[in-house]
This record gives C-alpha cells, sequence and structure tokens, in this order.
C-alpha cells in the first residue's frame, strides 16, 4: 500500500467536505452554514472537483475509452432529468415536477 498516495488524497477538497458531513452527523451537531458561506462552498466544491479531474485528463493519453466516458456520461445527464421529470409529472403538478 502507498502511504504516500494515501496522504496525498487525504488533502482532496471533497473527501474533507465529506469526512466533515460525516462527523457533523455522528457528533448530533447543529452545525448550519450560512447561505452565503454555502453557496461559496458548493461552488468551490464543484470547481475543485472539475480542475481536479481535468488535471488528471490532460496528464492521460486520449483514447477511444476517454471518449466512451464523455459521451455516457452527458447521456446520463441529459436522460435522467428528463426520465425523472416524466415520472414526477404523474404524481406533481407539472411546475413543481420541472
Amino acid at each position: 500500500m502507498n502511504l504516500n498516495l494515501l496522504f496525498e488524497n487525504l488533502k482532496n477538497p471533497a473527501l474533507l467536505f465529506f469526512v466533515l458531513g460525516i462527523l457533523a452527523v455522528r457528533l448530533k451537531s447543529d452545525l448550519q452554514i450560512p447561505e452565503q458561506s454555502s453557496k461559496f462552498i458548493s461552488l468551490y466544491l464543484l470547481f475543485s472537483i472539475g480542475f481536479k479531474g481535468g488535471q488528471e485528463l490532460a496528464h492521460s493519453h486520449f483514447s477511444m475509452e476517454i471518449i466512451y466516458c464523455i459521451v455516457f456520461g452527458l447521456t446520463t445527464a441529459i436522460l435522467i432529468p428528463i426520465i425523472a421529470f416524466f415520472i414526477l409529472k404523474n404524481k406533481l403538478s407539472v411546475y413543481n415536477a420541472g
């Protein structure tokens, strides 16, 4: 087991936010994050995941596997909301389902 890789991944912001959430629930904390900070943290988390993925993608060789992953990701990003809309439309109004 590579301990350097383990310690490097412990500095990953996505993992740190995940662990913070688990700790807050386990300690039954009434942790409340102000709305402005919550927006900042959400954007920071999204950007950090995107930059990390882009950085890893830049270091890899471009192959058909990467294209398949991108196409699969885009397809699921389009299909899941559409399917969810039609399922929810039966139980909610069209406005609320959207």
